[in-house]
């Protein structure tokens, strides 16, 4: 999925025990993890051997991610979309022309 159609459509978000939005650190990097649909939501919850638990998620526009809820996290941030499907998914990582300007880290901009 392209930036453009990522920013468009609706995804969804499982939802922590706490109930935001559900997001891994990797590398430095907090990741919101976002699915294109049901189905790569239940292949990821079998990936991670947790598929037989109630996964709560909200659809979210991905423009909505981006530019407002990536900025509210601590430190770098992006969306992780699909993560655990078979082509590896997609990342939209915390760069310029992806997330804000004040956020993009090939800009400087650190929380």
């Amino acid at each position: 999925m392209l930036l453009g159609e990522f920013r468009r459509t609706a995804v969804l978000v499982p939802l922590d025990e706490f109930g935001d939005l559900w997001s891994a650190e990797q590398n430095g990097v907090r990741w919101i993890c976002a699915f294109s649909d049901e189905e790569a939501l239940a292949r990821f919850a079998r990936a991670r051997g947790d598929a037989e638990r109630e996964w709560v998620y909200q659809a979210v526009l991905g423009a909505r991610l981006l530019d407002v809820m990536v900025p509210m996290l601590p430190g770098p941030a992006g969306v992780a979309l699909d993560a655990g499907s078979e082509d590896g998914g997609m990342l939209f990582p915390p760069v310029a022309g992806i997330v804000p300007d004040a956020v993009a880290v090939d800009l400087g901009g650190m929380r």
